[in-house]
């Protein structure tokens, strides 16, 4: 293989130089002496890739979020470099338990973006391998679609960009009416427009459009996107104030039932096992596609009645009004054939019910702290 081979992967890649070896050594583990052959070009490229996917620079959007802010965690533990953006990184105070992460006075850096300006992310976007796109205004319809477009806008300047990973939901999945409830839902499953609107189930709405917008960008520009679909997120919430999740949680846990109400089946999943889907699937060669990521799929009643099981303490509903909602399941083999397991229900409200207690928003008598097992 000649010297202008080995400058292309040099240049796909941005590394400053590449071992080779000499087609006289049959080994491609032999010692390098300066040209690429055919026999070790595979091997070596693979070598290339785990070397800056293992620890190179991605960017995360939104990143003192609720879910963001756990994957940032989970990505300086793995020794990547991240380039998180927010709304203001002059504001200390929201962003104070971002700079407390291990590894984030070496290996992060926040910058300004904004979601609905069109180049706004080309900076922090650009000389990234990664974009774990988890920023999405999904209260407004039309900027959540706009926010996902302009992102994968500045991903496609990217020279550098090896793979997309995008949060979507498994509420894109789900919202509809016309499946068999024998049947498990898997990520070929997509929710209905129709019967979201009808319902005026927005969140659903504008998740299922963003992510039908990004498959259609990214197919039309190339790009490599793997999507996530996260069940409702449960576990410790790392930002100081509650985001609509974990004050949905506290709600029910303090007695309430009109937030939990509305929700009637769930799937469920700890915030932890969230964080490192999105990374198995952006380092694993193979990953492609949607995937569900849910735990558990659960009524309501059976929910609180493990909770009151294990938290007698607490003023938590003994029940909830029956509502006309069809049964379903989720199939997650997808992600599981990626060796993933995930956390049972208990531990993920254990662990978010003594977050609540630490933060003082909840209190616990003595006796029943959380359970030993």
């Amino acid at each position: 293989m000649d010297i202008l081979s080995a400058e292309m992967i040099m240049n796909k890649y941005d590394l400053s130089h590449v071992p080779v070896i000499s087609e006289r050594v049959k080994d491609c583990r032999g010692q390098p002496i300066g040209l690429l052959d055919r026999e070790c070009i595979s091997l070596t490229c693979r070598e290339v890739e785990m070397e800056w996917v293992k620890g190179g620079k991605v960017c995360v959007t939104g990143a003192a979020g609720f879910l963001a802010s756990w994957l940032v965690k989970r990505l300086l533990l793995s020794g990547y470099h991240v380039i998180g953006t927010v709304r203001d990184p002059a504001n200390e105070k929201k962003l104070a338990h971002l700079w407390r992460l291990d590894g984030a006075k070496e290996r992060l850096k926040l910058v300004k973006a904004d979601l609905l300006e069109e180049g706004s992310f080309d900076d922090a976007i650009m000389g990234c391998q990664g974009v774990f796109h988890t920023a999405s205004p999904t209260e407004i319809l039309e900027p959540a679609v706009k926010g996902t477009l302009n992102v994968l806008g500045s991903c496609k300047k990217n020279p550098s960009l090896r793979r997309v990973v995008l949060t979507s939901s498994s509420s894109t999945v789900r919202a509809r009416d016309d499946f068999d409830y024998k049947i498990p839902l898997d990520e070929s499953s997509w929710s209905s427009l129709e019967l979201c609107e009808t319902l005026q189930v927005w969140y659903a709405l504008a998740k299922t459009q963003a992510e039908k917008a990004a498959w259609e960008f990214c197919n039309e520009n190339k790009i490599d996107l793997v999507t996530v679909l996260p069940a409702f997120v449960i576990g410790p919430s790392l930002p100081p104030g509650l985001c609509s999740t974990a004050s949905d949680v506290l709600a029910l846990l303090k007695g309430e039932t009109e937030q939990f109400q509305w929700h009637g089946r769930m799937g469920y999943v700890h915030i932890d096992d969230v964080a490192l889907c999105h990374i198995l699937v952006y380092e694993h060669e193979g990953a492609s596609g949607r995937y569900l990521c849910s735990s558990t799929v659960i009524d309501n009643d059976e929910l609180v009645s493990i909770l009151s099981a294990r938290y007698p303490s607490l003023p938590i509903p003994k029940g909830f009004e029956k509502l006309d909602r069809p049964y379903y399941e989720f199939n997650t083999s997808k992600i599981r054939s990626l060796g993933f397991k995930f956390r049972p229900i208990e531990e993920m409200f254990d662990d978010c019910i003594e977050s609540l207690v630490e933060k003082g928003l909840l209190s616990l008598h003595s006796a029943h702290q959380r359970p030993l097992s």
